[in-house]
């Protein structure tokens, strides 16, 4: 266990932005992982614990506690059961798996940052695939009984970029997820958006091989700057920032009386509401790619991504967040929300 102080947290997230934790403790085994918790809760200290950084945003003033870096490896594979390590490196996860084993299940969440231990906390999705559909079980430390306890997908509350974990942010720590993943004799899972169908040159509901799959999401994630690459500023961002809407049909019938609102992407969602596209709703309300002037700005290729362009600093990306969230809310009435995790910031 390596134990720091006054220690930089704005290198150890994608954002790379944000001021230093008081503490900083990187674990190297679940044991070590559990013991630093322990050692937080008893000295009744704040704790922010980190993975992949990929889905945070971290204020100027840092952090007055304890941080803990989680770096533990473990990548276990029993016929079409995963287990892996909340450290692991989530894209490597993803990439293992399609390419060393041609298993489905995970494919198209290829190239998304972060750790394997996030992806169930933020119940993690995209192009019509969520880790929701393939966990089986989250083994994690919980602060409260103090005992690890492992809870069944029927248990961790998933639903639309959200679970147990991130409705109980204090109470639970990942170590371990569990998954099971599809032997289709090389084949993807069906495939379910239509953005991806189109890149394949299929229909919704195909399947192709999983290779095949795996690599179109690569080029379509890189194609909006979601791939990172440290030498594309495009990709210093925390992916999507703000979660598409979910409206009650009262919420729904309300926005479509607004002028432009009759073109907006419309797709059915639990409980006979709507959701529709936030991408679209903040090109519309005038915040095209790559707008702003500071040191802040949208992506130049996704106007879903806030991207630090080499010196913005915390309040800087807030700044923007702020003025697109205003702007969308009197265009539309629609409020958006933001998905990364704020420390010791609000929006």
């Amino acid at each position: 266990m390596l134990v720091e102080n006054d220690a930089p947290l704005a290198p150890l997230t994608t954002l790379r932005l944000g001021g230093p934790a008081r503490r900083l403790v990187t674990a190297h085994t679940d044991d070590e992982v559990i013991a630093a918790v322990r050692e937080a809760d008893a000295a009744g200290e704040p704790l922010l614990v980190l993975g992949g950084g990929s889905n945070l945003v971290i204020g100027d003033a840092g952090f007055s506690g304890t941080a803990l870096r989680i770096a533990t490896e473990g990548f276990a594979l029993d016929g079409t059961a995963l287990e892996v390590a909340a450290g692991e490196t989530w894209s490597e996860v993803v990439r293992r798996t399609v390419l060393d084993h041609h298993l489905a299940g995970i494919e198209f969440l290829a190239g998304i940052p972060g750790s394997a231990g996030a992806t169930p906390v933020q119940n993690v999705g995209a192009y019509g695939q969520e880790v929701a559909q393939a966990i089986t079980e989250v083994v994690a430390y919980d602060r409260t009984a103090d005992e690890v306890v492992v809870l069944p997908n029927a248990e961790c509350a998933f639903s639309y970029r959200h679970s147990r974990f991130k409705a109980e942010p204090d109470r639970y720590v990942v170590l371990r997820v569990r998954f099971r993943l599809e032997d289709a004799e090389g084949l993807s899972t069906p495939v379910r958006y239509a953005e991806t169908a189109r890149h394949l040159g299929v229909e919704q509901g195909d399947r192709v091989a999983v290779d095949t799959a795996w690599k179109a999401v690569l080029l379509l994630r890189a194609g909006k700057g979601m791939v990172l690459d440290p030498a594309d500023h495009d990709t210093w961002s925390a992916g999507s920032f703000f979660t598409n809407p979910v409206l009650t049909a009262a919420q729904y019938e309300s926005f479509r009386t607004r002028p432009g609102a009759e073109d907006a992407p419309a797709y059915p969602a639990p409980e006979g509401c709507t959701k529709t596209s936030a991408a679209w709703l903040i090109d519309r309300a005038g915040f095209g790619k790559g707008y702003g002037s500071g040191p802040a700005t949208l992506s130049t290729k996704h106007t879903l991504a806030l991207t630090n362009r080499g010196s913005a600093t915390a309040e800087d990306l807030l700044a923007l967040a702020r003025e697109i969230r205003d702007g969308v809310r009197e265009a539309f009435g629609v409020e958006l929300v933001n998905e990364p995790v704020m420390v010791g910031v609000t929006l």
